[in-house]
């Protein structure tokens, strides 16, 4: 069943009514990291077995947006991608509220009254054990447990997931990303790091001077560090090993972050549509070199180490790409 997308406490009683008994978490979720992947797999569980809405409350645009603009993270992923794991985790619903001046300033007890009890009929609510909620984040999980009591909800608390030793985080996700270190990123992810977004035709260097390489317009606003990569594209439902430059081309003009993928095996001339970039493994910093025959040289090396990299990893590029 696609997954049901509503914009408003309102939308949500017109479309399920009192009715629709749910579970559900609340939350930014951004990533749908393995700690987040954890709680809504417990929704989706508790709620089968209690034949109740599998849900998911969110906001958008992110609370420090507005509350702290300088503060605001560059997000992992965009809504649309979200919602689109969301709904591969099999839920049933999500509801996105708006986060603006007058829902900043709702108290968290009117936020489970309004919100949880009245709109979503709520049976239970999946949280981790630092969840905060409500004007200036006065709500937590004693308060929550406290309103279950009284009106009938259960609240359970979700131990985070460790990974190496660390907890789980979109905050250490965003920094391992920010480092180029995309391989620590995919073991919070549980998955490659991706980049989504559209082609872009370039300046046509790499099809007459170098190696023919697409060019991506990123939709997200979280970036790899600069440098090369070991990646995997995802063009046409196909999936194609491939290297990518996240980087200024200084050998160039030097002017703007470009994200530019050579796919092996792949020789179409493609200007436009969409595409995805998943980021495996950082091969080496952005260079400047003295020439193109020097910076060929070095793309052929690259190329070389990303075909090398997917052979010790049991040839998945080459395998997923037969999909």
């Amino acid at each position: 069943m696609p997954l049901s997308v509503l914009h408003s406490a309102q939308e949500w009683k017109a479309r399920f009514g009192a009715a629709g008994r749910t579970a559900l978490s609340v939350g930014n979720f951004d990533g749908l990291h393995l700690g987040h992947q954890k709680i809504l797999q417990s929704i989706r569980e508790r709620a089968r077995a209690n034949s109740q809405q599998a849900a998911v409350i969110t906001f958008d645009p992110h609370p420090l947006r507005l509350l702290r603009p300088e503060r605001t993270p560059r997000l992992i992923q965009t809504l649309a991608q979200r919602l689109a794991g969301f709904e591969r985790m099999g839920l049933d619903a999500a509801l996105i509220l708006r986060f603006d001046l007058a829902l900043s300033l709702v108290s968290a007890e009117d936020f489970i009254e309004r919100v949880l009890v009245e709109c979503m009929c709520v049976e239970t609510i999946m949280v981790g054990a630092n969840f905060c909620f409500g004007h200036r984040g006065a709500g937590n999980v004693q308060l929550l447990s406290k309103f279950g009591k009284m009106r009938g909800f259960n609240v359970e608390i979700i131990p985070p997931v460790e990974i190496q030793g660390q907890v789980v985080s979109s905050t250490a996700i965003r920094n391992a990303i920010e480092a180029g270190n995309v391989g620590d990123a995919t073991a919070l992810l549980g998955r490659p790091f991706p980049l989504t977004g559209e082609i872009r035709t370039g300046a046509g260097r790499g099809r007459t001077i170098l190696f023919p390489t697409l060019n991506l317009a990123p939709e997200q606003e979280l970036l790899p560090k600069l440098g090369v990569y070991a990646t995997e594209c995802v063009l046409n439902e196909k999936t194609y090993p491939s290297v990518t430059n996240v980087g200024t081309r200084p050998t160039f003009d030097g002017q703007g972050v470009t994200v530019e993928s050579h796919l092996f095996g792949f020789a179409d001339q493609v200007t436009s549509g969409s595409m995805e970039v998943r980021f495996h493994a950082r091969l080496r910093d952005e260079q400047k070199f003295s020439g193109v025959d020097q910076l060929r040289a070095q793309i052929a090396r690259d190329i070389e180490a990303a075909r090398e990299y997917f052979s010790r990893h049991g040839g998945l590029g080459e395998r997923q790409s037969q999909i």
